[in-house]
């Protein structure tokens, strides 16, 4: 835990004592409450998350103001931020790499963090009333939430003049209709703020996936609403259409199906399937055929008698390079480490010619492995390709931008004689790596297994590990103190 200090010695030790204290909120016996006290711990709750929200809001306020942009790069110099790279909205002496701090010290994502210190702001500057009822558990968080989402982008007098008509009902209303309301009064008393707010949306749009269970995904795109039912019309009249055809399925299992064609074959059915570029991963226990033990040269290699094995497997489950794509072998050990990556064609040179003093032998020798390191500053092919394929995302803690869009970063750097190998290298987005080199007090350590630790000004640490990379097992407990058989001292 970093201390913190108040205004005197005596205030500094107070709150670091506070801050030691283990968090131990009140409960009530729930088994012993009638159905009405239940009903109204309920409503206690209620308040106290409010309070809870508006004092999370504060203590985002005060690490902002914290975190000033004395050492960011400014404009014109190296490293310095674009102007295309933000939506133009950062509080002013508040560092770039604000959000990238908070995002770590609550352990969420930085589009999170950014959506939380936003709405702390504006509670703070435009709506200092609603703070005030939020404060006091007299309006709950998401009626708050929702003034503050209307009235974020618009003049503080405006939005105090539309706090003063709306609050005072504001806990009558629900939240959609809080949240209508407040839209309605915003276009009547000034119909520009909502189309600088449309222009922002549009600004900060974008299409996003996001993983479904079941081997099923959810691919959409922030649109303009006309834009969006036009686009919603067209694929619902060609399903209806087919569904008319005689297509016997659910019309939304038809529209589903469009709309997986429409953008994969714009050009229609004639045209070729989308380019994939697939990585296949093995642990080398199951080149064995389900051996417990791992026939590796000192459990970090690959050798001759593996690659032909695999090719066996290769062969008989059919797998094939994709037309115009790629087909990548990531080889692991048990616990998920990364071994080596490798080609079907890698495979059947390194079958035929085994290693270099043994041609053709079964000898046990390492044919593959990782990539042997570098003295030049840009990491070569097949370093990028294990990194790449090791790391599979962006390794900032809750950050997961794909790999295909991260630099490859030297975490000890090169500039202080960070060596260019995989035990030194790993992915970051553009946001994150820029972060890493000129953001102030940041400390960055990996583990030879591709574990990252990362360690805020603030002091706190989060760690990620590269995709199945298993947690390593807890450390056993001490053992007790052997009894002494002599007597207790006399005091």
């Amino acid at each position: 835990m970093p201390r913190i200090s108040g205004s005197s010695t005596v205030e500094g030790v107070l709150i670091d004592w506070l801050l030691d204290q283990p968090v131990s909120p009140s409960r009530l016996p729930v088994a012993l409450l009638s159905k009405e006290q239940v009903a109204a711990e309920l409503h206690q709750q209620q308040r106290r998350q409010a309070m809870a929200a508006a004092y999370e809001a504060e203590l985002i306020v005060r690490l902002a103001e914290l975190t000033s942009d004395e050492h960011d790069p400014p404009p014109g110099t190296p490293g310095a931020r674009k102007p295309g790279w933000a939506a133009g909205n950062d509080p002013v002496g508040v560092s770039e790499f604000f959000a990238g701090e908070l995002a770590m010290v609550l352990n969420r994502g930085r589009g999170t963090a950014n959506h939380l210190h936003h709405r702390a702001r504006v509670w703070h500057e435009n709506l200092p009333a609603t703070y005030r009822a939020l404060s006091r558990g007299e309006l709950d968080l998401a009626r708050a939430a929702a003034l503050a989402d209307v009235l974020g982008s618009t003049r503080p007098d405006l939005a105090r003049a539309i706090e003063t008509m709306l609050l005072p009902e504001a806990v009558d209303l629900s939240v959609a209709r809080l949240k209508t309301r407040a839209l309605e009064l915003l276009l009547a008393l000034d119909a520009t703020a909502a189309d600088e707010r449309r222009e922002q949306a549009k600004r900060c749009a974008d299409v996003f996936l996001q993983p479904g269970s079941d081997g099923m995904a959810t691919l959409g795109a922030e649109l303009a609403a006309d834009e969006a039912a036009e686009a919603y019309t067209v694929i619902d009249q060609l399903a209806t259409m087919a569904k008319a055809d005689g297509d016997p399925r659910p019309i939304a299992q038809i529209r589903t199906e469009l709309f997986s064609l429409l953008l994969r074959r714009p050009g229609g059915h004639d045209q070729p399937d989308a380019t994939a570029h697939l990585t296949i991963t093995a642990t080398l226990d199951s080149l064995q055929g389900g051996s417990t033990q791992a026939g590796s040269v000192n459990g970090l290699a690959i050798t001759a008698a593996h690659a032909r094995d695999l090719l066996a497997r290769i062969g008989a489950l059919g797998l094939q390079t994709p037309h115009g794509g790629t087909l990548t072998f990531a080889i692991t050990d048990a616990d998920g480490r990364l071994l080596a990556t490798t080609t079907v064609a890698e495979l059947l040179r390194v079958a035929k010619k085994g290693c270099a003093e043994h041609p053709g032998g079964n000898c046990g020798c390492p044919v593959l492995g990782t990539p042997p390191d570098t003295d030049r500053y840009e990491p070569t092919d097949r370093q990028e390709a294990f990194v790449r394929t090791r790391d599979r995302t962006c390794r900032m803690p809750n950050c997961g931008q794909r790999v295909g869009w991260a630099d490859l970063d030297h975490v000890i750097p090169h500039a202080c004689d960070g060596a260019t190998t995989c035990t030194n290298l790993c992915c970051l987005c553009r946001s994150d790596h820029r972060l890493k080199t000129f953001a102030r007090g940041w400390r960055f350590v990996m583990d030879p297994d591709g574990t990252l630790h990362v360690t805020t000004p603030s002091g706190i640490t989060r760690t990620t590990r590269p995709p199945g990379l298993r947690t390593p097992p807890p450390e056993p407990p001490e053992p007790p103190p052997a009894e002494s058989n002599s007597d207790p001292p006399p005091f």
